[in-house]
């Protein structure tokens, strides 16, 4: 039983997604509003007009790459088993780095979506404006190309892969609305000339926060962290550098321009920028209040995928976050493919609603807020990923990947957080990850 199948967005999910569906045998579109696939990895230096990325009339911008950026995991557990992301001379790899910058992550993906034909399915400069479900189960999906031309066509199923990297979280700080300096997300940050002398205060000491304090080091006068995650007396000076602090939380900002922290340190400052992550955003899906977005869980979602009432039709890949993001979207979409073609059944509706039910009392009596839903901790990686396996009857993370996901965390927060992307101790994992890899680049010889 093949399906028609509509996935919605041409990034790194998307197109992973789109490969899995035709190898299974369905047919596909996919959806892409921009002129190219590659979704979050697609650098520009256009911002947008509210550096604070909420103003409703704002022309809004996918991407949230800073121009710096190197990726934070080794490229060998970075990419698809289907598809290994090694450099390949061949076909255009300019950056051969353990840890290359975004630029080659996105000639990954293009180079992915041509190995697999994905690109023929692809519908580039169209923009999904409804997804809903109509009569007979099926989903219509209303979209707009270039020059304002407007279709619908339908669909057995929808698969959601529009990112969540695009619609900015703020922290909350009382008296920011009355402090009169400059605002922004680091949604738009790109470059750190900007800052030349001036005094920033970074809020968020993960991925991006750590980064950006790296990047801005050598042009503002003064960069001082504010994380919600240390004592409240914490007030450090950062190794290495002379103008850097690591703080506890803000607690308050003040009309006279100064920012007061926990710890009681008080800097007066020209910019705070929130290093503070994103919200998930489907507003095109019209469920009638099946599914929704509450504190950003997104549910009531069976194992992260599929809403009971509404599955199979409808699914959605790369939602978890701290993630091995690719190999990861591998394994949901061979589930979601295998679930729609019938080689897959899913429980009941009223199993996986009890399942969820059951989540979601484990995360409240952990102490986990909500917002935290969709955030998997090492061990629970694996776990998922050795029962998406399972249910796939395919092979899941090699021992190498397991090892080689801990070690890569182990040394980016704890053994050398300032240069994990140039010094490492795995090479024994590198290696095992390699013969893998022969028998890929082997195959395609042939």
């Amino acid at each position: 039983m093949f399906r028609h199948v509509a996935v919605i967005g041409a990034g790194a999910a998307g197109l992973v997604v789109g490969h899995e569906l035709l190898r299974e045998g369905h047919t596909v579109v996919v959806y892409e509003k921009g002129e190219q696939v590659g979704g979050s990895w697609i650098y520009t230096s256009e911002t947008e007009s509210d550096p604070l990325g909420v103003d409703p009339n704002r022309y809004p911008v996918h991407s949230s790459l800073y121009k710096s950026l190197r990726v934070n995991l080794p490229r060998e557990l970075m990419g698809c088993q289907a598809y290994p992301f090694v450099a390949r001379n061949d076909e255009g790899s300019v950056d051969l780095r353990r840890y290359p910058g975004h630029e080659e992550v996105l000639r990954y993906l293009q180079n992915f979506a041509r190995e697999f034909g994905v690109d023929q399915v692809v519908r580039l400069h169209t923009e999904v404006l409804n997804v809903r479900l109509v009569e007979s189960n099926k989903w219509k999906v209303k979209s707009r190309k270039k020059y304002d031309v407007v279709e619908e066509e339908t669909f057995d199923a929808v698969v959601v892969c529009n990112g969540h990297f695009s619609v900015p979280r703020l922290a909350q700080v009382p008296g920011i609305d009355s402090w009169p300096g400059k605002q922004m997300h680091s949604h738009n940050y790109r470059i750190p000339n900007p800052f030349q002398d001036q005094v920033v205060i970074l809020i968020g000491h993960y991925a991006s926060g750590l980064d950006i304090k790296r990047d801005l080091a050598g042009s503002a006068k003064e960069v001082h962290i504010a994380s919600r995650s240390v004592a409240d007396e914490t007030h450090e000076k950062q190794p290495g550098y002379d103008n850097m602090w690591l703080h506890s939380m803000v607690e308050r900002a003040n009309e006279d321009g100064t920012v007061v922290f926990r710890n009681g340190r008080v800097v007066s400052a020209d910019v705070i920028m929130h290093c503070t992550g994103y919200k998930y955003n489907y507003p095109f899906l019209e469920t009638n209040g099946i599914v929704t977005v509450d504190d950003n869980r997104v549910g009531p979602l069976y194992k992260h995928v599929f809403p009971p009432v509404l599955a199979p039709g409808l699914s959605f890949v790369g939602i978890p976050q701290k993630v091995i993001p690719f190999p990861f979207f591998e394994l949901q979409s061979k589930w979601i493919a295998g679930v729609l073609s019938g080689r897959i059944v899913l429980p009941s509706q009223d199993e996986m609603m009890e399942d969820v039910k059951a989540f979601y009392s484990k995360l409240e009596a952990s102490g986990k807020p909500k917002r935290y839903t969709h955030i998997m901790d090492y061990p629970q990686l694996i776990e998922y990923t050795d029962w998406l396996a399972a249910q796939c009857n395919c092979q899941g993370y090699e021992e190498w990947r397991k090892q080689m996901a801990y070690s890569a965390f182990k040394n980016a927060f704890i053994t050398r957080p300032g240069t994990y992307r140039d010094e490492w101790d795995d090479e024994h994992l590198v290696a095992e990850a390699n013969k893998d890899f022969i028998k890929y680049t082997s195959n395609k010889s042939k």
